[in-house]
């Protein structure tokens, strides 16, 4: 009697560790992600190996920090900033965005600027049209961009983003434990 007990104690938490392993599988395979940063391109906003949490199927707005599939770099994963959203106009010009003729302000470069400009321009003159990208940001499209704007590897080179090229926008760093940000 009691061998039988002790048997159905440990099947059930058995069973609970395989329900609880489930759940978690199909959190972060359908609803939220688990990536390292890795490389410059998002310094000093983000150093390698942080660590964040986006969530999948979420709406994407500009400004938002994005884990996306690498257009140049099979099975790589990049993380940026969206500057345009479809339909957009996007130039810069003397270190100014401009987002459909309007000057836009880029907070979070401003740590940027300070560290890695040294007294130069920091994102270089241009222009959709410039880069071969056409007049406006396509439907289903986004583009998007490093903080670490002289490094990174953005839709300047590789052009848009489309949205099925998005992971999922990132809604929390939890490493390193003294930058814990909810975004």
């Amino acid at each position: 009697m009691k061998n039988k007990s002790i048997f159905k104690d440990i099947l059930e938490v058995i069973i609970l560790v395989l329900i609880f392993m489930g759940i978690y599988y199909s959190l972060f395979n359908f609803v939220f992600s688990n990536d390292t940063v890795s490389g410059p391109s998002m310094q000093p906003n983000f150093e390698s190996n942080d660590r964040v949490i986006t969530v999948r199927h979420s709406d994407i707005h500009r400004g938002d920090i994005v884990v996306i599939k690498a257009p140049d770099q099979p099975n790589a994963l990049y993380i940026k900033r969206v500057i345009g959203m479809p339909g957009d106009t996007i130039s810069f010009k003397n270190d100014q965005l401009y987002i459909n003729g309007k000057k836009q302000n880029e907070p979070y470069l401003d740590s940027g600027k300070k560290l890695y400009s040294m007294g130069q321009i920091y994102t270089n003159n241009f222009s959709l049209k410039s880069r071969g990208l056409g007049n406006k940001v396509p439907k289903n499209s986004y583009f998007v961009m490093g903080d670490h704007r002289n490094v990174s590897n953005d839709s300047r080179m590789f052009g848009y983003v489309k949205r099925s090229g998005v992971i999922g926008v990132v809604k929390l760093r939890y490493w390193p434990l003294n930058k814990i940000t909810w975004y």
